[in-house]
């Protein structure tokens, strides 16, 4: 299994702009720009967000962020992982650790927002993996046919 380090990108961090910009070109490439909900550095690294980056070798290969809500829930956003490095376990790893800092910080659950098109269709069954089941859009999301909104409910006993 391959070793991966994660941690929180320091603010303005160079690995952390290509890696959002990388996210950025694929995500505008493959959807509208009404339903596309990706954010850009200046976004993650505001107040109530932190984006974290996953390391192969000193090599910065994936990014998550988690992004406070108002109801005591976190938001899951940028979650990528650089084409090269698809399939390694990055992104599962990187997931399971946001998921595990929500658990640890009491957070009541985590929401998501990611496409409903063919090409999301691995980032969804993965997010199942680890519990999370669809849900009608929240915070100021809108229901759009391209996107789909999830869930995963940490208020109860794990």
């Amino acid at each position: 299994m391959p070793e991966f380090t994660i941690a929180l990108a320091p603010t303005g961090d160079p690995d952390a702009a290509r890696l959002i910009q990388r996210h950025l070109a694929l995500m505008t490439s493959q959807s509208p720009a009404e339903s596309c909900h990706a954010q850009g550095q200046s976004d993650l690294e505001a107040p109530g967000a932190r984006l974290f980056l996953l390391r192969q070798d000193g090599v910065a290969i994936a990014m998550g962020a988690l992004k406070s809500l108002d109801n005591g829930a976190l938001e899951l956003k940028s979650m990528h992982t650089v084409s090269e490095a698809r399939g390694s376990g990055a992104g599962r790893a990187m997931l399971t650790h946001l998921v595990t800092l929500a658990r640890n910080e009491a957070a009541t659950g985590v929401f998501l927002e990611t496409g409903s098109a063919e090409e999301f269709r691995p980032s969804r069954q993965l997010y199942a993996t680890l519990g999370f089941v669809e849900c009608p859009p929240f915070s100021n999301y809108e229901e759009d046919p391209l996107s789909t909104f999830m869930y995963l409910d940490l208020s109860s006993a794990s």
